[in-house]
């Protein structure tokens, strides 16, 4: 006898052309040697350049928080983007333009590297992206 198969959708998908999909990421970034270069108006830029970069890669910020040290995102995808090349450049185009509107920045890091290398990156479900949201929301009161 064959057992009965249930399919359940999630509550916030989108479709597209041919497919369907929920796709979101926590992505977490650090500065090189965790340096706390965002504070003040540093801060303010890198947010409003973050989401003009996210909105050209069509990636919908669903949070988003600037520490001193280190950048998290929670975002929403299409399943076309490939993560790590976004990923790259996020990280590669705010460091370029970081260091064009703020040249002053540079004479704090060793070798005029923003970025550590690394990154975290982790898929959020249904069940976890409150969560995750309200985490990030979180940092800056913790």
């Amino acid at each position: 006898m064959d057992k009965p198969t249930y399919i359940s959708m999630p509550k916030d998908v989108t479709h597209g052309r041919g497919y369907v999909y929920s796709l979101q990421y926590h992505i977490v970034w650090v500065t090189k040697y965790r340096k706390p270069i965002f504070t003040g108006e540093i801060e303010a830029d890198v947010k409003s350049y973050l989401l003009e970069t996210l909105n050209t890669l069509e990636m919908i910020p669903i949070a988003m928080e600037v520490m001193p040290d280190h950048i998290h995102l929670l975002v929403d995808c299409k399943p076309q983007i490939c993560l790590s090349d976004a990923i790259k450049v996020l990280k590669g185009n705010t460091a370029r333009w970081l260091f064009l509107a703020h040249p002053e920045i540079k004479k704090q890091l060793w070798g005029g590297h923003l970025w550590n290398p690394s990154y975290f990156v982790s898929t959020v479900s249904e069940r976890t992206i409150d969560q995750v949201e309200r985490y990030i929301k979180e940092q800056k009161t913790e």
